[in-house]
């Protein structure tokens, strides 16, 4: 099987992912840098790309916060913040990385965004952003299914969308697990070390994009994947 045929699983209800034009963006909710990149996913939605976001399961666990990790973490947002302009408050600061002895578990976000993937794909982008802005700006705690809701909520999605994440409806739970092995495989295929990674797709198969075109240079990111469509 070629890459450009690998699919995400094997029920009738996968998501071809890699079907040429398409651009991959795998994210996790919880990661900083994914929201560094938030700008640029937005031009390229803007622009008209055929996206296809991916949540990779990289912080599904129960890590707790301590003061050691949300120095890290700070430190690490603050980078963010500098080479990208995206804001990390004081706020997130304080009532987030300061509640030591809570978990860093990007489980209830990445379902809500599967839910929304599975019943609106066209939303998943703003559901997205609004669950990374939740979390980075507002210093709310979206690792609580509850507030999860409440965004979901809050970015007009509907009311059987929102039962359906908070009863972790069996057809969610697969889709996620599907797309986070999906997500594992291909960047492991591909060579990608982190997220976001930036995958796009022609006719001779999936490559990675560069990622830093996704922070030091938005207006690349839509230049080469319009390209990469091109050639599709």
């Amino acid at each position: 099987m070629s890459e450009s045929e690998i699919a995400v699983g094997e029920t009738e209800e996968d998501v071809e992912v890699l079907t040429p034009g398409t651009v991959i963006v795998v994210v996790d909710p919880l990661c900083g840098w994914c929201w560094g990149a938030a700008p640029a996913i937005a031009r390229l939605q803007a622009a008209g790309v055929r996206l296809e976001i991916v949540a990779s399961g990289l912080f599904i666990g129960d890590r707790p916060v301590t003061a050691e990790f949300a120095e890290y973490a700070w430190t690490n947002d603050c980078r963010i913040h500098g080479l990208t302009g995206q804001t990390f408050s004081e706020t997130y600061r304080e009532k987030v990385l300061g509640n030591h002895g809570s978990v860093f578990d990007s489980g209830p976000a990445t379902l809500a965004l599967t839910a929304v993937q599975l019943a609106h794909p066209e939303r998943v982008v703003a559901v997205l952003h609004a669950l990374q802005a939740a979390r980075f700006v507002d210093g709310r705690d979206v690792t609580s299914e509850a507030v999860c809701a409440e965004v979901l909520r809050e970015t007009g999605i509907d009311e059987e969308t929102v039962a359906a994440f908070l009863g972790e409806d069996d057809a969610i739970i697969d889709a996620l697990n599907q797309r986070a092995t999906f997500a594992r495989e291909l960047m492991t295929r591909l060579g990608a070390r982190g997220v976001p990674a930036v995958v796009r797709v022609s006719e001779r198969g999936a490559e990675q994009v560069d990622g830093r075109h996704l922070f030091e240079n938005v207006d690349q990111v839509v230049i080469t994947v319009a390209a990469a469509q091109g050639a599709a």
